[in-house]
């Protein structure tokens, strides 16, 4: 009965440390997982403004309000992150998949005939996105080859706009599978 049970169980089990270790193919394990996809802004020390595409926004606390998100350590935009004392996190609808995909490759000005505004905080909230975070960055650490920033959160807004998801390498409509 229970190798009649289609799952992880029966597949092949890989190890990361054996020789041959295939970075694409763990890369497609972790896409299994479905996550939402975001774009994180900051105002960089020299004025500008800077966004990258992300999807490894969580939530780490609910008292103090702490999220979290990480960063490649050879993105272009990193030192604005770094340095900045403020981050926003903005969670993209279901119809933001232009402005993910120009967010997540290299542009002379991202922000460019992209509506914006700007808060307090000084970093940009996208107009039309299904959430936004504001931060103050608060903590940074180390792991691999991404930094993981640590912020906290002093304002925030949402909607009930359907978000959009990555999953197996497709973008996807996040919506309740049950009514209320």
């Amino acid at each position: 009965m229970i190798d009649e049970i289609e799952g992880s169980h029966a597949a092949p089990v890989k190890s990361t440390s054996a020789e041959g270790f295939d970075l694409r193919d763990f890369r497609g394990a972790l896409g299994a997982f479905a996550t939402g996809v975001t774009i994180v802004t900051a105002r960089g020390r020299d004025g500008g403004l800077y966004g990258m595409t992300a999807n490894s926004f969580t939530s780490v606390s609910l008292n103090p309000p702490l999220v979290l998100w990480s960063a490649s350590l050879y993105a272009d935009s990193l030192a604005a992150f770094q340095e900045g004392a403020h981050f926003v996190v903005n969670i993209l609808a279901h119809d933001q998949i232009e402005l993910s995909n120009k967010f997540a490759h290299k542009h002379e000005n991202k922000f460019a005939e992209v509506d914006h505004l700007i808060p307090e905080c000084g970093a940009p909230v996208l107009i039309g996105a299904a959430a936004h975070f504001e931060c103050r960055n608060e903590y940074r650490h180390y792991g691999g080859d991404h930094i993981i920033f640590i912020g906290h959160v002093e304002r925030y807004a949402y909607t009930n706009k359907p978000t959009l998801l990555f999953c197996r390498g497709k973008y996807m409509r996040g919506e309740p599978l049950l009514p209320p």
